[in-house]
């Protein structure tokens, strides 16, 4: 499986149930059920509609997933995580899974971040412990 920076999609598929099939650049696809967030979040409610719903396409080169007519968006990353949590078998596996820490060099970081070696940037991820 490639590995991925950013969680970004290469396909989008509405199913029955208010169900997305997503596949991202990776390789990785989750089937994620909307039917919470539709019926929490009042800015999703037009997707109650089975017909709206399945409108649902690839915008923004993979980075969002949008349903056009109804002006509705939802970011790659926020479905990603989404699906993570969703297939997770408990949520210590979850929790594991996103707070494991990567480490880098601090030379790799500070480059990352496109800061001088005496950035505050740099002096910040120094205090932190992340300069090793």
């Amino acid at each position: 499986m490639a590995s991925m920076k950013r969680p970004r999609l290469r396909a989008v598929q509405a199913c029955p149930g208010f169900t997305l099939k997503l596949t991202f650049v990776n390789g990785q696809v989750f089937d994620l059920d909307l039917n919470n967030d539709i019926e929490h979040y009042p800015g999703l409610k037009p997707l109650r509609d089975a017909e709206a719903f399945a409108a649902a396409a690839i915008s923004n080169d993979g980075w969002t997933v949008e349903w056009p007519e109804l002006d509705i968006q939802i970011g790659a990353d926020t479905l990603y995580l989404d699906a993570l949590t969703q297939s997770a078998p408990d949520e210590n596996t979850l929790f594991h899974q996103l707070a494991r820490p990567v480490w880098r060099p601090r030379s790799q970081v500070v480059a990352a971040l496109n800061a001088p070696s005496q950035s505050p940037a740099s002096q910040l991820l120094h205090r932190t412990g992340f300069h090793r």
